[in-house]
């Protein structure tokens, strides 16, 4: 890999922060509230975009205007819905229920560091359920880093520590825990833009697709990507989306999440079939890579990159 490209970061306080590289904005992480509680307010990244400055997320879609970018997300969760927008009931389907919708709180940074050629932040967030009551503690890092201008891509980490501040168990599930079949979406949650739909869908083993890779253990397919054509503009891009190696030995096993058709969509859901619990005052982590790339990658050049990146 050549020699990291410098990137320069700029931080709205109070709203958000910047990341740019050879004169393109690559991200914007957002942590001012949004203006609609039934979105479930929390912080996202959007726009994202390749070093060639094509934008690979979706913001605010007609079909589900609480998608935004990427964001960490938990669609159900001891009966709240972190996630956003409709809750699914089984054998009702899906309702509005805006008593259900709780937010995640910005509560400050705890580290801030802009290297020349990196960019590590760690935030604390509460996260609140509809009724104002606190119910979990979060410790979020993210890392914008491994600019390669001669391969076209970076990479952008994320890791979650929670903790459980109830005095009962809070219990993570989703549509699928819930009863729906198959749509096990919760977690850190990528929402692509319109043009990916129908991407390909690729796995350590090969082309694949929405069915063959969805709900796939993350023990099986320790990465997945999409490559997807843009609009406006001739080309393709790849994201890459990657489990740290410790997630192995994580509070609970990790499955994926994946949609092409009819959205474009990636989750690393950490309850796509059975729930599991954080008993009072427990805590537990996981860590995220994703890869951004311009032109369409093959399984052997992502192994590749994504092996020659440390975590």
């Amino acid at each position: 890999m050549s020699a990291p490209t410098p990137i320069t970061v700029t931080h709205t306080h109070g709203e958000r922060i910047r990341v740019a590289a050879g004169g393109t904005e690559l991200l914007s992480y957002v942590y001012a509230p949004d203006p609609v509680a039934f979105e479930a307010r929390k912080p996202y990244v959007h726009p994202l975009r390749t070093l060639a400055g094509h934008t690979v997320s979706g913001y605010r879609p007609n079909d589900h205007r609480w998608h935004k970018g990427l964001q960490m997300t938990a669609s159900h969760l001891s009966g709240q819905n972190f996630w956003g927008g409709n809750s699914y009931v089984h054998g009702e389907g899906y309702l509005p229920l805006h008593e259900r919708i709780g937010s995640m709180r910005h509560d400050g940074f705890d580290a801030f560091e802009a290297a020349e050629d990196r960019l590590d932040f760690t935030e604390s967030l509460t996260w609140v359920e509809n009724g104002g009551q606190e119910w979990a503690r979060e410790r979020r890092t993210v890392a914008v880093h491994s600019v390669d201008a001669e391969a076209g891509a970076y990479a952008l980490d994320w890791s979650i520590q929670l903790t459980n501040v109830r005095d009962e168990a809070l219990r993570f599930g989703s549509p699928t825990t819930a009863g729906r079949e198959m749509a096990g979406y919760t977690g850190l949650q990528w929402r692509g833009p319109r043009a990916f739909t129908g991407a390909q869908v690729l796995t350590p083993v090969g082309p694949s697709t929405d069915e063959e890779t969805m709900g796939k253990p993350a023990a099986e397919h320790p990465w997945i990507a999409v490559v997807g054509e843009h609009d406006d503009v001739d080309g393709h891009a790849t994201l890459a989306f990657a489990h740290a190696p410790e997630n192995a030995d994580a509070v609970h096993a990790s499955h994926w999440f994946v949609r092409s058709e009819p959205i474009p969509s990636v989750a690393f859901s950490w309850a796509f079939f059975e729930e599991f619990a954080l008993e009072p005052g427990e805590s537990f982590a996981y860590r995220y890579r994703v890869l951004v790339a311009d032109g369409a990658w093959d399984p052997h050049r992502i192994e590749a990159h994504l092996k020659s990146l440390a975590w």
